[in-house]
């Protein structure tokens, strides 16, 4: 199946009671069984649920992978992973990172022993100085949070195998409409569900996919007996979604690259993150490895403090001052006092995370009134 056919298909059937064509939504705690042990592969709804089963049929089919876990959110997945890990265990990641994944590395599983090396990664020959014998994972994020740096999949995948390391990546920002790391060498692939693969603002939810068997068996152990997994109504919500995802990446993309090009000569606007510019580092990369480049854009507003920052991003009439990214609605959001607050300001700062730097969730309204509402917002 071609990538909008799987979007709509893959992981669902006609209800074989009803012959409803979309999944049912299964409220239900527990399953009857005939005899103890003897039941219909359902036992317990933390375990498996038949809607969030085909849920997750479908995200792995998007992935190109064999197994696909969803959890209540991408915190919860990333959670999981590194439950893999043990005392003494380290991990090379990223410097320019989602806040929420500085946070947990940071302030939760470095205190059982587990040390994170961050670091720059466009270029992938920095990864291979960091593992040691303790290496046990790399995670990346590709294109980063909030800069857009392009870390280079397939040149990490081969030091990692190289060196029988893990690589799992965050393909939230790209969706796996635009990026399959799985295609390029990544044992395990996160994605926060409740950005693009939901894509309308309803939903928090989580999502790991990866081919290896055994590594499925291990996460799903964690899963099942840690609970961090969503019900079926979220589940029911994202497989409709879904339906859409190539629609709305498409627009996403061409509304993307508008506001792209015109913020990028605009007198008010100093810097611009956006990996379709020929002049973004590592914008070769980006070429090759992604299809295309998406809706999220970062700027820096010339010569602003933090008031006039607050002041611009308060000015918006169209797009939504908010935390989070990926639904069909224009969001603006300003990383140092929301998505990012919990990254310590001088590390912030030295990948370019600074107070006057805001993120653009670009949606999929008319592009005319997201231009002009542009326009009035930074006069």
């Amino acid at each position: 199946m071609k990538f909008g056919t799987k979007a709509i298909h893959a992981g669902q059937e006609p209800d074989p009671s009803t012959g409803a064509i979309m999944t049912p939504i299964y409220q239900t705690s527990t399953y009857w069984q005939k005899t103890p042990g003897d039941n219909k592969g359902f036992e317990y709804s933390r375990g498996t649920n038949p809607t969030r089963k085909a849920l997750e049929s479908c995200l792995a089919a998007l992935e190109n992978a064999r197994h696909g876990l969803a959890f209540s959110s991408g915190m919860g997945a990333t959670d999981a992973v590194l439950k893999l890990l043990s005392p003494g265990d380290e991990v090379v990641t990223g410097n320019d990172l989602y806040g929420g994944s500085y946070r947990i590395f940071t302030k939760v599983f470095s205190n059982y022993g587990i040390k994170f090396h961050f670091i720059d990664m466009t270029n992938a020959d920095n990864v291979g100085q960091y593992i040691n014998e303790k290496t046990k994972l790399v995670w990346i994020e590709t294109p980063t949070n909030p800069t857009m740096q392009i870390v280079d999949i397939a040149a990490v995948a081969k030091i990692t195998k190289a060196n029988n390391v893990l690589l799992a990546v965050d393909n939230t920002f790209a969706s796996p409409y635009l990026q399959n790391p799985m295609d390029l060498g990544a044992d395990i692939v996160m994605h926060s569900v409740t950005k693009y693969l939901g894509g309308h603002s309803d939903v928090v939810m989580g999502a790991l996919m990866l081919n290896d068997d055994e590594l499925y068996k291990r996460l799903w152990f964690i899963y099942n007996a840690c609970g961090a997994t969503p019900g079926p109504m979220d589940s029911f919500l994202v497989l409709r979604g879904l339906k859409t995802l190539h629609l709305r990446m498409k627009a996403h993309c061409e509304n993307g690259k508008q506001i792209a090009n015109f913020l990028k000569n605009h007198p008010k606007v100093d810097k611009i993150y956006w990996p379709g510019f020929e002049d973004h580092p590592n914008h070769d990369i980006a070429r090759k490895q992604m299809r295309d480049f998406g809706g999220m854009i970062s700027i820096t507003l010339k010569g602003a403090d933090l008031d006039e920052t607050y002041r611009v991003a308060g000015s918006f009439r169209v797009f939504s001052l908010a935390e989070s990214l990926g639904g069909v609605e224009s969001l603006i959001n300003h990383p140092v006092s929301m998505t990012h607050g919990s990254i310590p300001k001088a590390e912030r700062e030295k990948v370019g995370v600074t107070d006057n730097l805001l993120r653009l969730s670009v949606g999929v309204e008319d592009i005319e009134d997201l231009l002009d509402d542009l326009k009035q917002a930074l006069g």
